[in-house]
């Protein structure tokens, strides 16, 4: 029995089904949706709808409100969230057959009537989603695949296609564009070209306002870039570009284009090519080896994207070309930038972001072999600091650093790594580092002192100590203050 097979069974065996069935027998009941599109391409889901057809939604609330837990949120839409008993996973949407009819075909999803009807075909209720491939259901009691778009063929054909004319599926929603896209990098599929040319022409709407408000919110907008962009990054982009969203949404990653780099060190090419090669490579083998097939986060992912974003703002021609400060510019860019798509509201963590990207050069500006272990411990030993992240940043990013003899140049960060390793060591766990022999209170209890930067420069002495193993007991440590307070006098 396949995984498709398995999850009919599943459906079919469910109490609140059964006793549907029994008290209608009328009734017909779907599985409608992406449920049935992940189950045909042998692909897992959490997320499931039905459409129970022939009962009406005060029965229907009835039988579902003895099998689980029901909210009326949608009710007056013929929609029910349900969680049945003893389910684990996320609540199921049970709906009527309905039909939405956009009022003004104005791009907002809102901009809905919408008409729930327990009679009303199942190929009607299709008839308003938008792609073929969501646009199919299965017939739970009959055992049989309703598709009346050919949205299997089009799984197989590996395409997005919209329900019926593709203009006027976006004038219903413009945020479909961004879906499109999402599903197009979800599942490695081309876009139709009838779908593509629509999406070309009314991308530019993405962002239109009525009266003043946003039609498609930026929540909407970042929850679909990150999606896209968490399952093919340089596909993502390469899509946005083309289709003229990045020129909407995130203009600034252009002005990389044809920004010149230094051809002894990027013989790749421009900044906008080496932002592009660091975000392929975390899908390089020698990535994947380095970090063990750790996951990649989607903060890594938006860091390399946004890594380079400030050389266009900084670039200095003098006797050779310099991006004065670039790193932390970028950060500041980024921040700009999220702050207006509301990235956060995606989950993106926006703060661990703009600190991979402010310290992306550390390799590079800093003296490694001088740097000090407290250094070392705040960057990578540090719970508030994404310190495997920012390897992965710097991993990727010199990676993609390509100078004329094609052989990235990992030195830096092999003393980097190092020097991390060394310290890893006076770890058990090679992650929390032993805590601090010495405290603020202990010196300020000790030394009668007040609160003031001074103590912190004895605690980061202290700690030094500590970590190079020259101090081993708190008395120590509050010798070595002595003594550092009596040479300073």
């Amino acid at each position: 029995m396949n995984n498709w097979q398995k999850l009919l069974k599943t459906w079919k065996n469910k109490q609140f089904i059964k006793q549907l069935l029994k008290e209608f027998p009328k009734a017909e009941i779907f599985l409608v949706g992406g449920a049935v599109r992940d189950a045909i391409l042998g692909q897992k889901t959490t997320d499931f709808d039905l459409v129970v057809r022939g009962v009406n939604k005060n029965n229907l609330e009835k039988i579902l409100k003895k099998y689980g837990k029901v909210n009326l949120v949608g009710k007056k839409f013929g929609v029910f969230k349900f969680k049945p008993k003893n389910w684990k996973g996320e609540d199921v949407d049970i709906a009527l057959p309905r039909r939405e009819h956009s009022l003004n075909l104005s791009g907002v999803y809102k901009d809905f009537k919408i008409k729930s009807n327990a009679k009303l075909k199942i190929e009607d209720d299709l008839s308003r989603r938008d792609f073929t491939i969501n646009a199919m259901a299965w017939d739970i009691k009959n055992d049989k695949l309703i598709d009346p778009f050919d949205g299997q063929k089009d799984l197989k054909k590996k395409i997005i296609k919209s329900v019926g004319i593709a203009k006027n599926r976006f004038k219903e929603d413009y945020s479909r564009m961004l879906r499109a896209i999402r599903f197009a990098c979800q599942f490695d599929f081309k876009i139709e070209t009838k779908t593509w040319q629509a999406i070309k022409k009314e991308i530019k709407k993405i962002t239109k306002k009525i009266d003043g408000v946003q039609i498609v919110p930026y929540e909407i907008i970042a929850k679909e870039l990150n999606k896209a962009i968490i399952y093919n990054p340089i596909k993502t982009i390469e899509l946005l570009e083309k289709s003229g969203a990045v020129k909407i949404l995130m203009p600034e990653l252009l002005k990389m284009k044809g920004c010149p780099q230094p051809k002894n060190w990027h013989s790749e090419g421009d900044c906008f090519k080496h932002t592009m090669l660091a975000l392929k490579n975390i899908e390089s083998k020698k990535f994947k080896t380095e970090f063990k097939n750790k996951k990649v986060s989607p903060e890594v992912i938006w860091g390399l994207l946004f890594h380079d974003i400030g050389k266009p703002y900084t670039i200095v021609k003098a006797d050779r070309l310099r991006f004065n400060n670039h790193d932390n510019v970028s950060a500041q860019v980024f921040k700009k930038i999220a702050k207006k798509l509301k990235l956060s509201s995606a989950g993106v963590d926006i703060e661990k972001i703009e600190k991979i990207i402010a310290k992306h050069m550390l390799p590079t500006h800093s003296k490694l072999s001088n740097m000090k272990d407290t250094t070392i411990e705040k960057y990578f030993f540090n719970p508030n600091f994404p310190g495997t992240d920012l390897l992965m940043l710097i991993f990727a990013d010199i990676m993609a650093t390509v100078p004329p003899n094609g052989k990235p140049n990992f030195k830096e960060y092999k003393i980097l790594k190092k020097r991390i390793d060394k310290l890893a060591k006076k770890s058990k766990n090679k992650k929390d580092l032993p805590k601090p022999l010495v405290t603020g209170h202990d010196i300020i209890k000790k030394f009668k002192l007040k609160s003031s930067p001074k103590i912190g420069k004895l605690l980061t002495a202290t700690r030094e100590a500590q970590l190079k193993g020259k101090i081993k007991t708190k008395k120590q440590g509050l010798d070595l203050i002595k003594k550092t307070a009596t040479k300073s006098r």
